[in-house]
């Protein structure tokens, strides 16, 4: 019981922390909606400020880490559920009553896993390690160049949105169950919990979603 405890506060704290980061990479990404010549200058002078600062490597060591733990630990608990049930998670009765993220948040953390790894693919290896990445008129690496290309296809709009809308899925219940293993059982605090965890879904899945939109049906 102690161990099973324990795994779920890491868990919800590896979470809330991951929903911090889509916080803030939302809110530098948003620049994105700019004009094009102030959405450039900003957002590649954005991304070199972010690759030169040594706190933001070790927050994204951390992330990196917050993610693969986070995986890990869903993972774990979803297979001594199961073992303890002696039935298959959605066949539970006393699941069958909840709304149907919390009880397919395996599958959506699989497709954001997939997701995350596209997403990688390609931006940040391309930043990171990729020489074919030109330069923008300020001579800094033009990244935003980069995802108005890759945002040019239909066909990676349509996944990106996919990803957004499992992300946003995905935290409907997973903000609401973070911090309810962290101790905010009490009625009331658990509704506004609950109402927390939408409206952060809705924002980050509307911010995140119109991104590739806009850049595919603007350029």
């Amino acid at each position: 019981m102690t161990s099973t405890l324990l795994r779920k506060t890491w868990m919800a704290l590896t979470g809330l922390f991951l929903c911090l980061f889509l916080a803030v990479h939302l809110a530098g990404n948003l620049q994105l909606l700019l004009p094009e010549t102030a959405a450039r200058e900003r957002f590649n002078g954005y991304a070199e400020l972010l690759a030169g600062l040594p706190v933001i490597s070790v927050a994204a060591w951390l992330t990196y880490l917050a993610i693969l733990g986070h995986a890990v630990l869903a993972v774990v608990l979803a297979v001594r559920n199961r073992a303890a049930a002696g039935q298959s998670y959605e066949k539970r009765p006393q699941e069958a009553l909840e709304p149907w993220p919390s009880r397919f948040m395996g599958v959506l953390g699989t497709v954001i896993l997939v997701f995350l790894v596209v997403h990688l693919r390609d931006f940040w290896w391309p930043f990171k390690f990729g020489g074919e990445l030109g330069l923008d008129p300020d001579g800094r690496r033009d990244l935003f160049g980069l995802v108005v290309v890759e945002f040019q296809k239909g066909w990676k709009v349509a996944l990106y949105v996919l990803g957004v809308l499992a992300v946003g899925f995905h935290l409907l219940h997973g903000v609401y169950s973070g911090l309810r293993t962290l101790g905010l059982s009490h009625p009331g605090y658990a509704r506004w919990a609950r109402r927390l965890g939408v409206v952060f879904a809705g924002v980050v899945t509307l911010g995140f979603a119109a991104m590739p939109l806009y850049l595919y049906l603007a350029h």
